[in-house]
């Protein structure tokens, strides 16, 4: 039975509450941990995707900008050369190319915005599963979650991720409180 039918469901609900009212404790657990991790894979991608084309804008807006320089650049030698409707052209060009980084401006701020978005859901579905993983731990005992099924690579690189980030906030403060 689904639990979640949202991410953010996931994010905001309350583990206490869906175990509280479940006949069997460790299944209702299990699912969802198991729905967690299809949420986690889920965000995972939807942020890949985000940053994907936060990235492509970019590189279409540099190129875009080059473009404009471009123009100008032939308006610049037409001109000078004596071709006042090849300047009159090139500028119109430009002015064209200058009107598209315009409006893609807006559409990079938004996939930005997306991205941005995305990697927070993802941080705090990681930290509902963590929380998650830690209470089937203490349902089954140390020795029964050993035999549970290995976490996805994906889990495991960002266990990895936020121990990195644990250990540098720990040497931080170390350095903070001796000096």
């Amino acid at each position: 039975m689904p639990h979640f039918s949202r991410l953010t469901d996931i994010v905001t609900c309350s583990l206490t509450e869906i175990l509280e009212v479940s006949e069997d404790p460790a299944t209702t657990l299990r699912e969802v941990i198991v729905e967690m991790e299809e949420g986690l894979a889920s965000a995972r991608r939807v942020a890949s995707t985000s940053e994907q084309n936060r990235d492509r804008l970019k590189s279409e807006i540099a190129d875009h900008t080059t473009q404009v320089q471009d123009w100008l650049d032939r308006a610049k030698s037409s001109l000078e050369s004596g071709d006042e409707d090849g300047a009159r052209e090139s500028l119109t060009r430009k002015v064209e190319v200058e009107d598209l980084v315009e409006g893609l401006r807006p559409e990079l701020d938004a996939a930005e915005a997306n991205y941005l978005n995305m990697l927070r859901i993802q941080k705090a579905l990681e930290a509902r599963y963590a929380e998650a993983t830690r209470r089937m731990v203490r349902l089954q005992g140390p020795d029964e979650s050993a035999d549970a099924e290995p976490a996805s690579h994906a889990v495991m690189q960002s266990r990895q991720e936020k121990t990195s980030e644990v250990e540098a906030e720990l040497e931080a403060l170390r350095q903070q409180l001796g000096g």
